[in-house]
C-alpha cells in the first residue's frame, strides 16, 4: 500500500471541558505530522472568534499549518475580508471557503444584505488577496439542496474556476462512493486534488442521525454491523477496523491524501492513522 497524507479536522470549543478537549486532542494528533490541519465555523458563523483563537494558538503552539474555516454567513463582505485579513496578519494561509450552514432555526441559507451571495463570490473574493491557499467542500453523496449529482459535480468546478486550488469531501462510508463522484469531477474537467474526509465513528447513532442532516447514504450492512457489534461490545473494534478498510481501500484506488473529521476525539483517528502505518516512527515511540 502506498503512503497518503493525512490532515485533521477541529472545532473551536465553546466551554471550559470542551477547550480542555481540544488541546488534548491537539496533543494526540500532532506528533502524526498532518500535512495541515483544519479548524471549523460554527452554524451561523456563531463561533467567529473562537474559531480565530482556535486557528492562531495551534498554529503558534504546535508549529502545524493552519486551514481557517470562513463562511458567507452573517456578515457583510467587508466584515468577512477583515477576518481574512486577520488570519493573514497572523501568518495564516490557508483558508477553507464555504457558504456556510444557516443559524439554527433559519431552515435555508440567506444571504446577508451586504454580503457574500454564495461561497463562489468569497473565493473570488479571497483569491483576489492572493494570500491564500484556497480549499472548498465538495459533495460524494448529493448535497440537500442539490438537484441532482451533476449539479454537485458542476457547482464544485465553479468553486475551482473562481480560485480554490483543491476540494475535502463531505464523509461518506464506501469507497466506490468517491471514486464514481472522482470519475464524474474528471469528466467535467476537474483535475485540482479532491481529498476524501473520513469520519471515524465515535458513536453509530450520532453518526447516522448527522448523516441523515447532511445527505450521506448510511449503507443496511453499516446499520446491521454495528447493531451486533453493540450486542457483543465491540464498537470501537469494528470502528477502527472499518475505517481502516476505507482508508485502505482509498489509498489503494490512488488517493494521496486523507482528511479526518476528529470531533475533538483524536483516540479512533489515531488508531487508524496507525493501524495504515501512516504514522511517523517518532510517533510510534511515544505510544510504546
Amino acid at each position: 500500500m502506498a503512503a497518503a497524507r493525512i490532515s485533521f479536522e477541529f472545532f473551536p470549543p465553546k466551554s471550559l471541558p470542551a477547550s480542555f478537549r481540544l488541546w488534548d486532542t491537539v496533543r494526540t494528533l500532532a506528533p502524526l505530522e498532518p500535512s495541515f490541519v483544519s479548524v471549523t465555523y460554527g452554524a451561523g458563523g456563531t463561533t467567529r472568534k473562537l474559531t480565530h483563537e482556535a486557528v492562531t494558538t495551534i498554529g503558534k503552539n504546535y508549529g502545524l499549518n493552519v486551514a481557517a474555516h470562513l463562511t458567507c454567513v452573517d456578515a457583510s463582505r467587508e466584515e468577512t475580508l477583515a477576518i481574512a485579513q486577520d488570519y493573514a496578519a497572523a501568518g495564516v494561509r490557508e483558508i477553507v471557503a464555504l457558504r456556510g450552514d444557516p443559524p439554527a432555526g433559519a431552515g435555508t441559507f440567506v444571504p446577508h444584505p451586504e454580503g457574500f451571495a454564495s461561497s463562489i463570490d468569497l473565493i473570488e473574493a479571497l483569491a483576489d488577496t492572493g494570500k491564500f491557499n484556497i480549499r472548498v467542500g465538495a459533495y460524494p453523496d448529493r448535497h440537500p439542496e442539490a438537484a441532482d449529482d451533476q449539479a454537485d459535480v458542476d457547482w464544485l468546478k465553479r468553486k475551482i474556476d473562481a480560485g480554490a486550488s483543491s476540494a475535502i469531501t463531505q464523509f461518506f462510508f464506501e469507497a466506490d462512493t468517491f471514486f464514481r463522484f472522482r470519475d464524474r469531477c474528471l469528466r467535467a474537467g476537474i483535475d485540482a486534488p479532491i481529498i476524501p474526509g473520513i469520519l471515524p465513528i465515535e458513536n453509530f447513532d450520532g453518526v447516522r442521525a448527522f448523516a441523515e442532516r447532511c445527505g450521506t447514504t448510511v449503507p443496511a450492512w453499516l446499520s446491521d454491523a454495528f447493531a451486533a457489534a453493540k450486542r457483543d461490545d465491540r464498537h470501537d473494534l469494528l470502528a477502527t477496523a472499518l475505517c481502516t478498510e476505507l482508508c485502505t481501500d482509498l489509498i489503494d484506488g490512488g488517493v494521496e491524501d486523507l482528511h479526518f473529521y476528529t470531533l475533538n476525539k483524536p483516540q479512533l483517528t489515531r488508531d487508524v492513522v496507525h493501524a495504515l502505518g501512516l504514522a511517523p516512527e517518532a510517533a510510534l515511540e511515544n505510544v510504546a
